[in-house]
């Protein structure tokens, strides 16, 4: 196994270490979500190292492509869900952003099976990115009334994108659902 494949299964094995501290005080309310927070970030930061490893050494390899965007989805699926349990996200965002995940994952399965290869986009990577600030400002949740204007700026920022990359994705890709002859 290579070392970006290595660091896509790390993630997916810190998720667990994460829900826990996240829905369970081990150390205390305030170093129990320094330490999902901390957690979080990391298995994030594997997630930009290990595709840039991959294509920068062309180690790019079928259990990459399968898992690296399923790693990716149960990473930031366990979180909104921790977060919607402690009631710190609304249930509404979580299901925008976990129903869009599961219809590009459909739209490329069915693209797959049609040797069709859909590229991650611009707005992907911008949604990707306010959604993982999101989640770490969230985990935080200071007690700081900025702070909190600044969470929800973002949060909303980060549904928005998470429509806009769907409808990007579904304008540039309709051709898929086509029925094929």
């Amino acid at each position: 196994m290579n070392l970006p494949n290595k660091l896509t299964v790390l993630r997916v094995i810190l998720i667990l270490p994460f829900v826990v501290f996240m829905l369970v005080p081990v150390w205390g309310d305030t170093l129990s979500m320094y330490a999902a927070a901390a957690i979080f970030i990391i298995a994030s930061f594997t997630d930009l190292l290990d595709g840039k490893i991959a294509r920068k050494y062309n180690l790019v390899t079928n259990f990459g492509k399968f898992m690296d965007p399923l790693a990716d989805k149960l990473l930031v699926a366990a979180a909104l869900i921790c977060l919607t349990a402690g009631g710190r996200l609304n249930a509404w965002v979580s299901i925008i952003i976990i129903s869009r995940e599961f219809i590009i994952s459909g739209f490329r399965l069915v693209a797959s099976d049609n040797g069709i290869v859909i590229a991650a986009s611009y707005w992907g990577k911008f949604k990707t990115t306010f959604q993982m600030v999101m989640i770490v400002m969230l985990i935080l949740d200071f007690d700081n009334g900025l702070y909190q204007i600044c969470a929800v700026i973002v949060t909303y920022i980060a549904v928005i994108l998470t429509v806009i990359s769907l409808i990007d994705y579904i304008i540039k890709n309709k051709d898929v659902l086509k029925e094929q002859k």
